[in-house]
């Protein structure tokens, strides 16, 4: 089952993932028919649910601050910052245009 370019194009930038090499699309070709066994799977008269710990009793503990008060110390490590904010980058990889994901994906 082949990927469309659209479709890498778009798990690309949502998950900043590069698919641009033949392994990466092996690799997500191979996801895709494992999470395709789910549709195989007969949910008829099941609820769904929201958690699959909806029906424990979740016990939440006391938020007790035990230091604080350290913005200036930690935002010396930030390489770009924002006012009192962190500055991060849109992606970790730069995405390809959509015509040189095409060739890519024609040789693949």
């Amino acid at each position: 089952q082949k990927v469309s370019v659209e479709v890498l194009d778009h798990l690309e930038q949502l998950a900043l993932v590069d698919f641009r090499d033949l392994e990466g699309v092996e690799r997500l070709q191979k996801a895709i028919q494992f999470a395709d066994q789910l549709h195989e799977v007969n949910t008829d008269g099941v609820e769904p649910m929201d958690s699959v710990l909806e029906d424990r009793c979740l016990y939440l503990r006391e938020d007790n601050v035990t230091e604080g008060n350290c913005t200036k110390e930690l935002l010396e490590n930030a390489r770009e910052k924002e006012e009192e904010y962190f500055v991060a980058p849109p992606g970790n990889i730069p995405l390809p245009k959509l015509e040189e994901r095409e060739t890519f994906l024609q040789h693949s």
